[in-house]
């Protein structure tokens, strides 16, 4: 498994859930030489440069595009871990950083997340 494809961000260390998916299902997609993100109200465009950290899939990214319409920038990183998770930060220049994790968009990734919530829940 790889980092390219489209990834849900779940959890960032600065905002909540409901902040992050603000305009939507937060989301970071990575191709050969770019990429995109969205969450909260901040998207960017990414060049990115793919490889490997300690034997881990990795990338890092340059980024360009808005923060609440306003021109933004910044750089960051993910490395997929040994979960099938992805793990990264993300840095908005002269701003906040965050990390972030983030899984497969898929159905079946997005189910497994309600059910890993809804099982916390229970047992607290």
């Amino acid at each position: 498994m790889g980092i390219e494809g489209k990834w849900r961000i779940t959890e960032m260390d600065l905002w909540d859930r409901e902040a992050i998916d603000l305009l939507g299902p937060a989301y970071i997609e990575f191709a050969a030489e770019g990429g995109s993100f969205r969450f909260i109200a901040i998207d960017g465009q990414m060049s990115c440069e793919h490889g490997e950290l300690r034997g881990h899939p990795h990338v890092a990214f340059t980024w360009e595009g808005n923060d609440e319409c306003d021109p933004a920038s910044g750089h960051g990183w993910a490395t997929l871990r040994k979960d099938g998770r992805l793990a990264g930060r993300l840095f908005i220049q002269d701003g906040d950083e965050s990390g972030f994790t983030a899984i497969p968009s898929t159905p079946e990734g997005e189910s497994r997340t309600a059910a890993r919530r809804t099982s916390r829940r229970v047992r607290r």
